[in-house]
C-alpha cells in the first residue's frame, strides 16, 4: 500500500502551469487539492482522441459548469487547448482557473504555442523533499535510489521501479513524441551524460565517447532540459581578478534515476559517486525550496581554471551566498577555503558548508551544518533569504504542512 506524502507546494490563488518530470506527483498533488475540480486527463487516450477531434468540446464543457477549477493533465499532449484556454480566461475573467500540468516544457516552445503569458504563473515540481519526509531518512538511501514518490514509498521494489521509469521515459518522453529519432544514440549518448552529471559539460567530449554528432549531442541535452529530466547550473561570473570557469554543469533531477541510466542500482554505492550525487541531492533541495518558498532568484556555480569552486551561488538582485557540499563525516578546514575567500572579499554575503557528520560548526563567517540541519534551515526560509521575505513564506508553508499532517500524513 503505497505511503502519502503531504507536499509543501502551495496552491496557487491564480491559473498556473505546474511543471515536473513524470513520476513526481503532480497528478496525485492537484487531485489532493482540487478534489472538486472540472477534470481533463489527456493521458487517457479517449480523452485525448475526443478532444484532437473537437477542441471547441472543451469550452463547451466548462463554460457548462458553473466556475471554479479546471485541470488539464498533460497539456503539452494537446497544446491547441491553450487557445481554448486563453479564450475563455478573457471572457470570463476569474470564474474559471485554470491548472495546467505538464512535464514536457520543450514541446510547448518548440510548436510556438499560446503560453498565455501574463495570464497564467508557472510553478515547478520535484520529487520529495528531505521536509516531506519529515527528514526521516537515510542519507546513502536516497543517494542510492533518490526521492520519487514511489520510490519512497515501496522501498522494497525500488529497484525494478526505476529500471521501469529509465525505460519508460525513453520509450514515452522521447520515441513517442519524436523528440529523437535516433533512439540508439539517445540511450548511448545518455550513459555518458549520466557519467558525467553534476561535472563541467565538455559537449565535444561527450560527441567523441558516445559516438554522436556535435550538434546531436547538443540537441540531446537540450531535450533532457525540455523534458525536466536534466537541468544546466551555469557558471557564475563576478569578475574577480582570475580566470573564470565558463562553461555550464549538467545535473540530472534525481539520483536514483542517474543510477539506473548507468545501470548501478544493483550495485552498493562507490565512494567516487558519493560527491556528485550529494551535490544532485543538495541541487534538488535547493530548487524545490525555490518552487516551494517562491523565492525567485537564481542558481550557478563558480569556479576558476586553476581548480578552485564554490558548488552553488544563490543570487537574487544584489544578494548572493555560496554553499559548499562535500560527502564526508568529517569537515576539513580546506573545505570551506573558497568561500572564506568569496566572503572575505564580499562577493558573497553567506555562506554554508554541508556534510554528512553530526555537528554544526562555524569557522569564520563560514557555517557548517550536518545535511539534516541544512534542509532544516532550508526550510525554515533561513538560508535562501536577503531578508525577512523568505522567512514569512515559510512560517506560511510550515502552518499549511501541520495543518494538513493531523489528517493526511502519511495516510493509506
Amino acid at each position: 500500500m503505497l505511503a502519502m506524502y503531504t507536499r509543501l507546494l502551495p496552491l496557487p490563488d491564480h491559473s498556473f502551469f505546474l511543471f515536473g518530470p513524470r513520476g513526481t506527483g503532480k497528478t496525485t498533488w492537484l487531485r489532493a487539492r482540487l478534489p472538486g475540480a472540472r477534470w481533463f486527463d489527456l493521458l487517457r487516450n479517449e480523452e485525448l482522441l475526443r478532444l484532437l477531434r473537437n477542441p471547441s468540446l472543451f469550452r463547451q464543457a466548462v463554460e457548462a459548469s458553473p466556475g471554479g477549477w479546471v485541470v488539464v493533465d498533460e497539456v503539452q499532449k494537446l497544446p491547441r487547448l491553450l487557445d481554448e484556454v486563453h479564450g475563455l480566461i478573457a471572457e470570463h475573467g476569474n470564474r474559471y482557473r485554470f491548472a495546467l500540468s505538464g512535464s514536457s516544457a520543450r514541446k510547448l516552445r518548440r510548436m510556438e504555442v499560446n503560453l498565455l503569458a501574463g495570464r497564467v504563473i508557472n510553478r515547478t515540481f520535484f520529487p520529495l523533499t528531505g521536509a516531506e519526509l519529515e527528514y526521516r531518512f537515510d542519507v546513502d538511501d536516497a543517494l542510492a535510489f533518490g526521492m520519487l514518490p514511489k520510490v519512497r514509498s515501496e522501498p522494497a521494489h525500488a529497484v525494478d521501479i526505476l529500471e521501469a521509469y529509465v525505460a519508460n521515459y525513453l520509450k514515452e518522453e522521447i520515441q513517442q513524441e519524436a523528440l529523437v529519432k535516433n533512439l540508439e544514440s539517445f540511450s548511448r549518448f545518455l550513459e555518458v551524460a549520466a557519467l558525467m552529471n553534476g561535472q563541467t559539460v565538455n559537449v565535444a567530449g561527450i560527441s567523441r565517447d558516445a559516438g554522436v554528432p556535435r550538434p546531436t549531442v547538443q540537441r540531446y541535452f537540450d531535450t533532457l532540459e525540455g523534458t525536466l529530466i536534466g537541468v544546466w547550473l551555469p557558471a557564475w561570473k563576478p569578475r574577480r581578478k582570475v580566470k573564470e570557469v565558463a562553461h555550464p554543469k549538467f545535473f540530472f533531477f534525481d539520483t536514483g534515476v542517474v543510477r539506473a541510466i548507468l545501470g548501478k542500482l544493483r550495485d552498493p554505492l562507490e565512494s567516487a559517486e558519493r560527491g556528485h550525487l550529494l551535490e544532485t541531492l543538495v541541487l534538488h533541495e535547493l530548487r524545490s525550496w525555490m518552487s516551494i518558498g517562491n523565492t525567485g532568484g537564481s542558481l550557478s556555480y563558480w569556479g576558476t581554471h586553476s581548480g578552485s569552486e564554490a558548488d552553488f551561488i544563490w543570487t537574487r538582485g544584489s544578494a548572493s551566498l555560496g554553499i559548499e557540499v562535500k560527502a564526508a563525516k568529517e569537515w576539513r578546514s580546506e573545505h570551506g577555503r573558497v568561500l572564506h575567500e568569496l566572503l572575505e572579499e564580499k562577493i558573497i554575503q553567506k555562506g554554508f558548508g554541508v556534510y554528512l557528520g553530526r555537528e554544526a560548526l562555524k569557522q569564520g563567517k563560514l557555517e557548517i551544518l550536518p545535511l539534516a540541519d541544512f534542509l532544516r534551515r532550508l526550510n525554515a526560509g533561513n538560508v535562501l533569504s536577503s531578508g525577512g521575505d523568505s522567512a514569512v513564506l515559510a512560517a506560511e508553508a510550515n502552518k499549511r504542512r501541520r495543518g494538513r499532517s493531523r489528517s493526511s500524513r502519511r495516510s493509506p
